[in-house]
């Protein structure tokens, strides 16, 4: 089988490329720019073509095209491949067709889709379940890759006849509503991709629509400290609900050994081990497991850089208000006496249109010494031009009004760092978009 991937960097995108690829098919696609994630597709086998997105990357005797969400509906990709009446998915409706082929775990929610995911499949890992794992970040175990093939469970504790996937299920454009799982986890619930969904109860909504995905005997794992998720009454709509709760037991031993930082990472481990105790995996395996757990790529990624000057550069992703504050406490708690610097990149205008009070409020009160706000991440395909002329990162900085935060443009940042660092700080680079590509250059200096 021959299938094309348009928008093949993307870190979703990509993982189900390599599921393919694994398959044993002929895998090709298409990106505007290459990265780190395109070279190694190429590796694997895949045919990459980089640039402007053109007709002809499309032959005649390819059986099957996926598309990234981000893919408007004009791509010359897209159209050539429909008139060639080839079959078309999104990468929603293509994953989509493999949850119901799986036994599938789906981790959903505002935030910790991604830390939980990993956790979950690494645990699943270890206790000898050999799942497949479709990541929307990338794990040191699973050859430093956002995706990881698996096969039957060698495990007797899970008596089922399907092979597991635990796969992160995004909200945004209800695409989670392709899914069909056995077990759900619902980790928070904010107001988020505003541009889509309007207000919260829509928001809402959608996610009690995807928990009716559920098949009878499923299960539903639930954050019981989120106050939006209680106040919804989430668990009254299944049979099988689960809590977890930072009030439990387990949460100050979890608290001592985790290499993560932050309440939230506990309350994310809190997740993985409620999932591992519906599968009825010993805590011993489970505890094991989350104690060697490192992280994962750009989700507080620590690496120590040395030159020109020693510092302690950390990378993460956060990209919403609540994610922002809880990553900036946590490097806090962990470097209390530490020089914070923090470069975060604001993740498309409309969320920081729709959500500007709330990132103001954040950074009138972040516990760093120095913040530095460059300009907002266009997300092709997905920005409103009216929104575009309202909202800046010059107007952010103006009212924030605190002197330790300032603007600079991405370009100028690496200079600025090499210029005034002093040595033994901490620099925290956050946000969703192209801001990686920093932590890049500073890794090479």
């Amino acid at each position: 089988m021959r299938i094309h991937f348009i928008g093949i960097g993307g870190i979703g995108v990509s993982a189900l490329a390599k599921y393919y690829v694994k398959k044993g098919c002929k895998v090709s696609g298409s990106d505007l720019v290459s990265s780190e994630i395109t070279e190694a597709l190429k590796r694997l086998g895949a045919k990459i073509f980089i640039g402007k997105h053109k007709p002809k990357n499309i032959s005649k005797n390819v059986d099957l095209v996926i598309f990234s969400p981000a893919v408007q509906l004009n791509n010359p990709e897209l159209k050539r491949a429909r008139k060639l009446k080839i079959k078309c998915q999104s990468y929603p409706e293509a994953l989509g067709e493999l949850t119901k082929k799986y036994f599938t775990i789906a981790v959903c929610g505002s935030h910790g889709k991604s830390t939980v995911a990993a956790m979950t499949g690494l645990l699943l890992t270890r206790a000898g379940f050999d799942p497949t794992v479709i990541l929307g970040t990338k794990l040191k175990e699973f050859g430093d890759s956002n995706f990881r093939m698996g096969g039957f469970p060698k495990s007797k504790i899970l008596n089922t006849k399907y092979q597991i996937l635990v796969i992160e299920a995004d909200e945004h454009f209800v695409s989670f509503l392709n899914y069909w799982p056995k077990i759900i986890v619902l980790t928070t619930l904010e107001p988020d991709h505003l541009d889509y969904y309007k207000n919260f109860k829509n928001y809402i909504s959608a996610f009690k629509k995807f928990i009716s995905h559920l098949p009878e005997d499923g299960f539903l794992v639930l954050n019981q400290d989120d106050k939006n998720i209680l106040n919804n009454k989430f668990s009254t709509t299944v049979k099988n609900a689960i809590h977890y709760s930072l009030k439990q037991k387990e949460t100050e031993k979890l608290r001592k050994f985790l290499k993560i930082p932050g309440e939230f990472n506990v309350s994310n481990a809190l997740a993985t081990l409620a999932v591992a105790r519906i599968l009825k995996i010993p805590n011993k395996i489970s505890f094991k497991t989350l104690s060697e757990y490192k992280g994962s790529w750009r989700r507080f990624e620590i690496t120590k850089i040395l030159h020109p000057k020693p510092y302690t550069l950390i990378s993460d992703y956060a990209h919403h208000p609540t994610q922002v504050d809880v990553t900036l406490r946590a490097a806090r708690e962990k470097y209390p006496k530490g020089k914070i610097w923090c470069i975060f990149q604001p993740h498309q205008y409309q969320r920081t249109h729709y959500l500007f009070k709330d990132f103001v409020r954040v950074f009138k009160k972040a516990p760093v010494d120095k913040l530095i706000i460059t300009d907002i991440y266009d997300v092709a395909g997905r920005e409103n031009k009216k929104i575009k002329k309202k909202v800046n990162s010059q107007k952010l900085v103006k009212v924030i009004n605190k002197s330790f935060v300032s603007y600079l443009p991405k370009e100028r940042i690496v200079n600025f760092l090499k210029k005034n660092l002093k040595g033994g700080e901490v620099v925290i680079v956050m946000g969703a978009g192209d801001i990686y590509n920093l932590e890049t250059k500073l890794k090479q200096k």
